[in-house]
């Protein structure tokens, strides 16, 4: 699997989390580990402007997704073929607002957007209850998941 991590955004982020989500997600979905995804961390201005340009919404926001070749999640038997997964779009400061509100570290958020935002580039969506049932589900599924490994890991 070849993910990139760009950080654009003037704050320091770890970086390895943030691609070790990416990661254990992307194995999750059975996407093939040929697969290419990047991720971009960005100020709000500059989420603000793709906020605008993308969404047509004012402001800026704490994920953007823009998938590539339109891959699906794939299964154990038969995963996702290689391809290029997309981009996902992350705004740190905004990430920092929604875990203080939410009360868990602004690293448990980004890794949160991170899974929220490999769904989107798999196809999943929230704009029906249905879907964000479904949608929500998985994210949560996947990041107790991971956040099991990790404890594991580093006990």
């Amino acid at each position: 699997m070849t993910i990139e991590i760009n950080n654009e955004s003037g704050v320091a982020v770890d970086e390895s989390r943030i691609l070790a989500l990416a990661s254990f997600a992307l194995d999750a979905m059975h996407v093939s580990p040929d697969a290419e995804l990047a991720i971009v961390l960005v100020d709000e201005g500059a989420m603000e402007q793709l906020h605008v340009q993308w969404m047509d919404e004012p402001g800026p926001t704490d994920v953007l997704s823009f998938p590539m070749d339109e891959l699906r999640p794939g299964t154990e038997e038969n995963p996702t073929p290689p391809g290029l997964l997309g981009d996902i779009v992350l705004c740190p400061q905004v990430a920092e607002t929604q875990a203080a509100a939410a009360k868990h570290s602004t690293m448990d958020e980004l890794q949160l957007l991170t899974c929220h935002g490999v769904l989107h580039l798999l196809g999943y969506d929230h704009a029906e209850p249905d879907e964000e049932k479904e949608m929500f589900g998985i994210q949560r599924d996947i990041l107790l998941a991971f956040a099991l490994q990790e404890r594991r890991r580093t006990s």
